[in-house]
């Protein structure tokens, strides 16, 4: 990799990183006003909890054509249409009238980022090497803990002093100018950072049954509906949770949001990455065990977290923090994992249909079933005090009971899911090295010392 390269390398990814932060910004900013809109429209939980799958739903289904279309098409050119769309329609929320003129909203929001994930990781996968992409991803990936900590900080800062419409605003001009920057980014050769350069021929076969013949996959998806369904249903509802139960205002909660479940995440993903790089290289099924190992630790955290009583902010923030922490260390270890055991020309395919199922089997009920659990623990909190109308006490209740009960339990089913993975990896990666050496044949393999350059670039 020449001085160059290794430019339009640190661009494209600087680029990448800046539009999956508005990514994560821009979908986060429903979460860090879920209090003044429900309120405001004299919504139900489980009124509430749908506006986070309107989003996934849509944002699953576009994602498969998108993905095809980022295998074939320039990916520069599909990732600056996506962001332009996403941010028109991010502005549009901010003029929603009712709630179904917001679910509208939400639907063009989800079809601009169902672009991001595949067009994104296909491009850090053919500008850096296996042995470097943990890290690349990583950085990617910083853009999921600090959208999340910029759009919950500035969200609940914005919504006090001049209401929950203009969060929606703001985030509008800095996505329009990462898509202008998103088409300066120079297309890579495909496969242009693995050992050997492999020219592939159209194959008989659907690229989708290709990339769902390999066994690893299968646990990848399961575990990512799982990952999702958690991580969508503590983004959506700790900012509500910390209003209603610990009685913080829109602006205290959304800053305690941000640090456990957007801050922390810098660390999680900065030193998951390395670690993930360096286990990989002592256990090529080493990726797989640091995320299971990651999310085992990680569960009884996140529980303790959420059975603090009433005003034990402190306790809970320092609890999340680590437990959530360690939740952001699935993403390196996991979408690198992808990536070694799929082919080059498949790659954005893997992640759109990885990200099918992660969206719309998990993303899209886990804010949905926690808000009807909420719903129905409110009403038994109800029944139980002898109570005749709901009351907001009933509702803190209800969340509380709802978040303690299913995030722990979903998080102790992924880590399972997780070592199963690292089961099946290690066999996949060789049966992957052992195609390309095949179809790279005498005519283009790299010598030891060039791959060994390439490594170190």
């Amino acid at each position: 990799m020449n001085d160059d390269q290794k430019r339009q390398a640190w661009f494209a990814l600087f680029v990448l990183f800046g539009i999956n932060l508005m990514n994560f910004y821009d979908r986060q900013i429903l979460a860090a006003v879920t209090e003044p809109i429900r309120k405001a429209w004299s919504l139900s939980d489980s009124q509430v909890g749908l506006l986070t799958p309107v989003f996934t739903i849509i944002y699953a289904i576009a994602g498969v054509p998108l993905g095809r279309w980022a295998d074939r098409g320039q990916r520069r050119k599909i990732l600056g249409l996506g962001v332009t769309l996403w941010s028109l329609f991010t502005a549009a929320s901010g003029f929603a009238w009712n709630y179904w003129s917001m679910l509208v909203a939400r639907l063009g929001v989800g079809v601009g980022e169902a672009s991001c994930a595949p067009a994104g990781n296909s491009l850090i996968g053919d500008l850096y090497p296996p042995g470097r992409r943990a890290r690349a991803i990583s950085i990617f990936m910083l853009g999921l803990p600090l959208g999340i900590f910029f759009s919950n900080f500035l969200s609940g800062m914005i919504a006090k002093r001049y209401g929950w419409q203009m969060t929606f605003f703001v985030a509008c001009v800095p996505g329009l100018l990462l898509a202008l920057l998103a088409l300066k980014i120079r297309e890579p050769q495909r496969g242009g950072a693995e050992e050997f350069r492999v020219e592939e021929a159209e194959h008989p076969d659907s690229p989708y049954r290709r990339v769902l013949s390999i066994p690893t996959m299968w646990w990848i998806i399961l575990s990512g509906a799982l990952h999702n369904f958690n991580a969508y249903a503590v983004n959506a509802w700790t900012p509500a949770y910390l209003q209603r139960f610990h009685s913080m205002d829109i602006g205290q909660a959304n800053r305690v949001a941000a640090y456990v479940l957007g801050a922390v995440g810098v660390v999680g993903l900065l030193g998951g990455g390395l670690v993930a790089d360096w286990v990989r290289r002592v256990r090529p099924n080493g990726r797989m065990l640091v995320a299971a190992l990651s999310l085992l630790i990680s569960t009884p955290c996140v529980y303790l977290a959420y059975a603090q009583p009433k005003g034990k902010v402190a306790s809970l923030m320092a609890l999340m923090a680590v437990g959530w922490m360690l939740i952001y260390v699935y993403y390196v270890t996991v979408y690198p994992a992808i990536q070694d055991v799929v082919a080059p020309s498949l790659r954005a395919t893997a992640m759109a249909l990885y990200f099918f199922a992660m969206y719309l089997l998990g993303g899209a009920f886990g804010p949905l079933i926690v808000g009807a659990l909420s719903d129905h623990f409110a009403h038994g909190a109800m029944i139980e005090a002898g109570a005749g109308a709901m009351a907001e006490g009933f509702k803190a209740e209800g969340l509380h009971r709802a978040l303690l009960y299913a995030v722990p339990l979903v998080s102790l089913v992924l880590s399972f899911v997780l070592f199963a993975g690292a089961r099946t990896v290690r066999a996949d990666m060789e049966k992957l090295q052992r195609w390309m050496r095949e179809s790279a044949g005498e005519r283009t393999p790299l010598t030891t010392a060039k791959a060994a350059v390439i490594e170190k670039a």
